[in-house]
């Protein structure tokens, strides 16, 4: 080959290498807007029985830019974990726990907990 051949090759292997570490850079940030929102409630359990009416509301909030327990915002560190306390009805109640990244999409997480 000659050494003409052999620069235009390497420069074209250059590019093409640039292009695609580009195209994966890309993608990679590109994760949180294809993923959207999810909200994890780790406790307590949907269904579960309580015996205080003082409950805290625990779990992990991704990719979202608001968190909002029954209407009413909380907020979230900086892994994404939440916390918030309610006081309970006696008897069945619903909890609604949503979210909302910045492009305006939203989750829902409700929580059923039975107050005895």
């Amino acid at each position: 080959m000659t050494l003409q051949k052999t620069k235009i090759l390497t420069s074209a292997g250059i590019i093409a290498l640039l292009l695609f570490s580009f195209g994966a850079y890309g993608l990679y940030k590109a994760k949180a807007f294809l993923e959207g929102p999810k909200i994890i409630i780790e406790s307590p359990r949907s269904g579960e029985g309580v015996k205080k009416s003082y409950t805290e509301i625990t779990g992990k909030a991704l990719n979202v830019s608001s968190v909002f327990l029954n209407g009413r915002q909380i907020f979230t560190d900086k892994d994404g974990n939440f916390k918030g306390n309610l006081l309970l009805a006696s008897g069945y109640n619903i909890i609604e726990v949503s979210g909302m990244d910045k492009f305006g999409r939203q989750v829902k997480e409700i929580l059923e907990l039975v107050y005895k």
